[in-house]
């Protein structure tokens, strides 16, 4: 079985903890690709799944996507990055609205094509505003994918912090800092943690090293109960 993660940074695992490569090592009969870009949004997975679905000609699809959306519409400050960066035309965001009909597309794309989906709820802690956003983008995901009978893994429950703290919103130089360290190998997660508070995450939004460890096993059981051939 060839398996595809497709989605964000949180998928890519470039830049904090990797829970891609830990599914990899968990399921070693499992062909596992990792197809996460960082910085993308519903569009551009969809923009990039002809090309995914015909180099890798996958057996099944685990998509996870939202956050980048959420901060691109809940966040004017980085509609530039979005915009130019992402190809996000013309407004450099995707709203609730797009993002629901994107995903649809996106899904009714898998099915066509005989790639069993599954769709996975990413959490935020980064704050209150993007708490709500996200909330707001892992249910509109949940309904489509439900409307398709494709099954979905909420990840955003066990992690969701209940009292979000209060940080300013996401800038363009917040973004600029993100490629800068992802560049130069920055790792100085912890400092980086307890410099907020955070608890699952050392920026609010990309995973520690230890959390990744609990995401893969969280995939991995979802994954053995829904893709009965996976061993």
């Amino acid at each position: 079985m060839r398996l595809v993660f497709l989605g964000d940074s949180l998928t890519w695992g470039g830049y904090g903890g990797n829970w891609v490569s830990e599914v990899a090592r968990r399921l070693p009969k499992v062909q596992v690709v990792n197809a996460g870009v960082g910085g993308d949004t519903v569009v551009n997975l969809q923009r990039r799944l002809p090309g995914v679905l015909d180099e890798h000609k996958p057996s099944a699809m685990f998509v996870m996507v939202g956050g980048n959306d959420a901060v691109s519409y809940t966040m004017p400050e980085t509609r530039p990055y979005y915009r130019n960066s992402k190809g996000i035309k013309p407004d450099g965001f995707v709203s609730p609205q797009a993002f629901a009909s994107t995903y649809r597309e996106l899904l009714s794309e898998l099915l066509l094509h005989h790639v069993q989906p599954l769709v996975g709820l990413p959490p935020t802690e980064y704050n209150a505003a993007l708490v709500e956003a996200r909330r707001q983008y892992n249910q509109l995901a949940q309904e489509v994918a439900q409307s398709f009978n494709v099954p979905v893994l909420d990840l955003a429950l066990p992690f969701m912090p209940l009292r979000p703290i209060e940080r300013e919103p996401v800038t363009m130089a917040y973004i600029r800092e993100i490629g800068q360290r992802s560049a130069s190998g920055w790792r100085d997660f912890e400092t980086e943690r307890a410099r907020y508070g955070y608890t699952y995450t050392f920026d609010g939004m990309h995973l520690l090293p230890q959390t990744a460890l609990r995401f893969a096993e969280l995939i991995v059981s979802f994954l053995r109960q829904h893709l009965p051939d996976l061993d």
